[in-house]
């Protein structure tokens, strides 16, 4: 274990560079903050590269046994490195990892088509993980998945489910050819209504940005569309709010 008691000492400044995505993917690691993320990184064994805490911080002995890099900080240090202002004194960073895809015909999937907004991602990455699916596919111009928000908001379920980066166009021609029905979401009179599809053992469904949706080229592609009816004076319902009902809708 080592103590740091210094802003400029040379980890504290690598760590405050994690806070960007330019500094993420040039360290090769990301940082998690509070107890309950650390706590779910240790119990479903993600690749913890250090743990670092406030001194005095009460800290199990296990997690411990499982870290080789401990680091004790001083509280200007945790304030310097925390993302929120009510920060929890303990931190971890932790390897990124690219996963390959895998599409399994008996599977579902979630795919995001340029999510903008992190507590949105981060919302349905941790509803995709509720409702039992199988993995969510990031298409471009999704916001990165571990930016502070978006981590906040997934509450570890990034560590329960694969993630992926890809072509949403390359992922729907994979999912049939597996015979995964592909599902888009478009208000059009093409649409069905979003209950009328009934229970799928396997599917993938496509979500999209909040202000333009998915995007047309995509939704040529799916299977059929779908839709969920604003019965008030709403214009529109936010777009986590609706994968969820979808989701929970769908999976069998």
């Amino acid at each position: 274990m080592e103590k740091i008691t210094s802003l400029k000492n040379e980890r504290v400044k690598n760590w405050k560079k994690l806070h960007t995505k330019k500094g993420r993917e040039k360290e090769g690691y990301y940082l998690i903050e509070g107890f309950h993320l650390v706590e779910e990184a240790i119990k479903h064994e993600a690749a913890i590269h250090e743990l670092i805490y406030v001194s005095g911080k009460k800290v199990p002995a296990t997690w411990q046994h499982q870290v080789h890099h401990i680091f004790e900080i001083i509280p200007e240090i945790a304030k310097a490195l925390a993302d929120t202002e009510a920060e929890q004194g303990i931190f971890a960073t932790i390897k990124l990892q690219s996963t390959q895809p895998q599409v399994n015909e008996k599977q579902s999937y979630l795919l995001l088509d340029a999510i903008q907004d992190p507590g949105n991602l981060g919302t349905m990455i941790r509803t995709a993980d509720a409702a039992g699916l199988d993995g969510v596919v990031l298409g471009e111009g999704t916001v990165d998945l571990y930016n502070g928000k978006v981590l906040r908001s997934m509450q570890g379920s990034h560590f329960h489910l694969p993630i992926y980066r890809g072509n949403l166009s390359e992922w729907i021609s994979l999912l049939k050819e597996k015979q995964v029905p592909v599902y888009g979401t478009e208000l059009n009179e093409q649409a069905v209504l979003y209950d009328q599809i009934g229970k799928q053992s396997a599917f993938a469904l496509i979500m999209g940005n909040e202000g333009n949706g998915v995007a047309k080229e995509l939704l040529a592609q799916t299977d059929q569309n779908l839709y969920i009816p604003i019965k008030g004076q709403a214009e529109s319902l936010n777009v986590a709010i609706a994968a969820g009902i979808i989701l929970f809708t769908l999976k069998a």
